[in-house]
């Protein structure tokens, strides 16, 4: 063990020629460059922005169609009732009229009667 580190200083402390310290030198650029592809990841922020903006769109469309939906639904409902009021209304507007009715309320109400016999009368 001893004579392997011996071995080891003795050679650190060797003369190195030029050649060697050329080498043994920390390489001024590294060995290996990454190179980023800008206009590739432009593409894709291109892409995910876009993506991005019709999934909004998207979203903000069936929201908007989901709102008009139950607004109609609302508009159908009140429809239903104002024709089922108008119903009603016929109805009562019919009893009104009714001819019994009227006739009872000139006998209760006014002391009205029908006459037993009718005269006529013509000029010859």
């Amino acid at each position: 063990m001893l004579a392997r580190q011996e071995e080891y200083y003795a050679e650190e402390q060797r003369v190195l020629t030029p050649e060697e310290q050329e080498l043994r030198k920390a390489p001024v650029e590294p060995l290996f460059k990454t190179v980023l592809d800008t206009r590739l990841r432009s593409h894709g922020q291109l892409l995910f922005l876009t993506m991005t903006v019709l999934a909004l769109l998207v979203t903000v469309g069936s929201g908007i169609s989901a709102s008009r939906g139950y607004e109609l639904v609302a508009l159908q409902q009140q429809a239903d009732q104002l024709e089922q009021e108008n119903e009603r209304l016929k109805i009562e507007i019919a009893k009104l009229k009714s001819p019994d009715r009227i006739k009872a309320i000139a006998q209760d109400q006014l002391g009205m009667e029908v006459p037993r016999q009718t005269y006529f009368s013509s000029e010859k």
